[in-house]
């Protein structure tokens, strides 16, 4: 069947979670409107809030490079899809905590799960498509060994690990996969270019 509807769903439901995560920002007292009133009454909450939206936009931006390769799916990479967003729509819960609880373990340990649980959602929405007699091929061959891909569910158990030891270092490893991912990777833009070129 075609991607159209489990595209424009997946958009909608990015586009909402980023529209809660922005809704449970708390702002700096009105009796003091200061710069550093809102260093210390928002800025944790400012700080998560950016990590998050980076990690919703890197998942959007990778998802539709996906689709546009692989343009055919069937039920199982409908349940897939849902799967992922299934933990991605935890990120404001998850966010959230973090921020109210001032940094603290638990709340860090399951914003560090949350993510680890994308991430492994996301591979196998990933994997399940490469599987796919139309279009599955040709992801197999633009997603390659997919060193990232692998590597990022190794940082954050990581920094789940870390976050039990001192909440502060869990985060290092969790902002590390986002930068990692914020890298630019041409590969599909290449495909794309290449398929499209001798279309």
């Amino acid at each position: 069947m075609n991607t159209g509807r489990l595209e424009a769903f997946s958009d909608g439901v990015l586009a909402i979670i980023i529209t809660v995560m922005v809704l449970e920002l708390k702002p700096p007292s009105a009796e003091h409107p200061t710069l550093h009133s809102l260093v210390h009454d928002s800025g944790l909450g400012l700080l998560t809030y950016v990590l998050s939206f980076v990690y919703v936009g890197i998942y959007w931006s990778n998802h539709h490079h996906m689709f546009q390769i692989c343009n055919y799916v069937d039920g199982s990479v409908l349940w897939a899809n849902l799967h992922l967003l299934f933990w991605l729509s935890l990120y404001p819960f998850t966010t959230s905590w973090v921020a109210e609880s001032d940094l603290k373990q638990t709340p860090t340990v399951v914003y560090g799960v949350n993510l680890l649980a994308a991430g492994i959602a996301y591979y196998l929405l990933q994997i399940r498509m490469t599987r796919m007699p139309e279009g599955g091929a040709q992801l197999r061959e633009v997603v390659g060994e997919d060193l990232k891909g692998k590597l990022s569910p190794v940082i954050y158990a990581v920094g789940i690990l870390l976050a039990f030891v001192e909440p502060w270092l869990g985060v290092i490893p969790f902002v590390t996969v986002a930068l990692m991912w914020l890298v630019p990777d041409r590969r599909v833009e290449r495909y794309l270019a290449q398929h499209q070129g001798s279309g």
